[in-house]
């Protein structure tokens, strides 16, 4: 992984870590990290990035450099002797990562001093969001590809350094592998790649560019077909190679089709293939895919095996950014919150607890709790924007959803690997009710409040308009 310092950072965190500093007034406090709303216009998102940011934070520091640097921008020689020792040493409370999360509820809760909390804001949200923001897109598109393979082609399309968590979260969301050779070296994950057209083109022809390619990797090889023409030229070329293959012994593994009318051309070339006596040979397709192109070959029945997805997988097209937020809600022994026009900025006070709530089968009934935390229990929950709407909860499970992480600046959640935190991830999205997960107008999952928290948001909303 990347390795960062504590400059990875706003400068905003540390004018206010100065002051903080200075007034004595480092009291413990409490922030939520959620988001205001879903990705995609789907109907959950996926949690990502925690393993990642549990490692950050853990050896997070202020190096010389980094001393010497905010020297020269003002910083006080005492805050900077400060730094120079800075540790976090909070407690951090989460929801697993892979788990199916929804707006409004604490994802994760950080508990620590202000200075502490204050600048591990800018990097938990960095991580947090873009992950979280591409894990959902990665399983949106595996949503419609069924049990097609899924493989991450978009690192040369990445915003920077970006492509190697993308790849990541990628994983994470249902992909099943990926032509990014750092990222599959540092997680363990399937790594798969073919040629461009620039090998085929640097050849005075196509065959022997094709034999050449075959030759020196004939582990799972995969022949570009478009580069000239893909039925009169590349096709046939492939066949050529992949019987010569045969012949010693090896197997083409695929052709893939980078250009074009993919489902006409998959079809055609699915027929040249198997009168060839080449029906293991597979079908790749790659160029612009997302989740509504890849629906669309599904349902003309285009037989392709695999879809490389690139650029519209990494930078979260059409959203871009998570809207994903950290916000004070305790501090110096008294609740907090923002106070807004719009009540659905409004934030929630206190420390809490989010409850998924299940029948006694263990069913999800698609509602979420948030509460205090020292309530146990909860009888029933309301909509946090309208006040007439409730649900009673009574007499239904309640499963607490943020366990602690870190305690003492120390990871106390076990060490997960890419491939366990997707097997848990469909797991937690095989139980979530269909119409949750529908790519059109999904049903909308409940999220509320218990009285006891609506009753103290209530009461700091007119104690400070008074």
């Amino acid at each position: 992984m990347f390795q960062f310092t504590a400059t990875y950072t706003d400068l905003y965190q540390l004018s206010m870590a100065q002051v903080y500093f200075n007034k004595n007034q480092n009291q413990q406090a409490v922030f939520d990290y959620f988001f205001r709303k879903l990705p995609f216009n789907g109907g959950y998102a996926i949690f990502a990035g925690l393993e990642e940011i549990i490692s950050i934070i853990e050896e997070l520091r202020f190096s010389e450099r980094d001393i010497a640097y905010l020297k020269e921008h003002d910083f006080e020689p005492e805050f900077l002797a400060y730094l120079k020792d800075f540790r976090f040493r909070g407690t951090i409370n989460a929801m697993q990562e892979g788990e199916i999360v929804f707006p409004t509820a604490p994802v994760l809760q950080v508990e620590a001093n202000l200075i502490e909390a204050q600048i591990i804001e800018t990097i938990l949200l960095n991580t947090l969001n873009f992950q979280t923001l591409i894990a959902t897109k990665a399983n949106r598109i595996r949503n419609v590809a069924g049990d097609k393979t899924l493989l991450d082609f978009g690192l040369r399309r990445a915003q920077g350094p970006g492509g190697y968590y993308a790849s990541r979260a990628a994983m994470i969301g249902g992909f099943d592998g990926s032509s990014n050779v750092i990222t599959g070296r540092d997680y363990g994950f399937p790594i798969s790649g073919t040629m461009a057209h620039a090998f085929v083109q640097s050849y005075d022809d196509e065959l022997t560019a094709f034999r050449d390619f075959a030759e020196h990797r004939p582990k799972n090889c995969v022949l570009l077909v478009d580069t000239y023409d893909t039925l009169k030229s590349g096709m046939p070329n492939a066949i050529t190679v992949a019987k010569e293959m045969e012949a010693r012994g090896q197997k083409l593994l695929a052709i893939r089709l980078d250009s074009g009318d993919l489902a006409y051309l998959a079809k055609r070339c699915r027929i040249m293939l198997d009168q060839a006596g080449l029906d293991y040979v597979k079908i790749a397709a790659s160029n612009q895919l997302d989740e509504y192109v890849i629906q669309s070959l599904q349902n003309q029945n285009a037989p392709i095996d695999v879809y490389g997805v690139g650029t519209n997988l990494v930078i979260g097209k059409p959203n871009g950014a998570l809207d994903g937020v950290y916000k004070l809600s305790f501090a110096n022994g008294k609740p907090r919150i923002k106070i807004s026009e719009s009540i659905s900025k409004v934030t929630l006070p206190h420390k809490k607890q989010v409850y998924r709530i299940l029948t006694e089968d263990n069913v999800l009934i698609g509602a979420d709790a948030i509460a205090l935390s020292k309530e146990a229990h909860i009888s029933v929950m309301h909509h946090p924007v309208e006040p007439f709407k409730n649900l009673n909860i009574d007499d239904l499970k309640q499963q607490a959803m943020l366990q602690p992480v870190m305690q003492q600046g120390k990871r106390v959640y076990p060490e997960k690997s890419v491939q366990e935190v997707a097997a848990f991830s469909k797991k937690q999205l095989a139980a979530l009710p269909e119409e949750f997960k529908r790519f059109d107008n999904p049903h909308i999952y409940k999220v509320g409040i218990s009285n006891q928290l609506k009753e103290e948001r209530d009461r700091l909303i007119a104690e400070h308009k008074n």
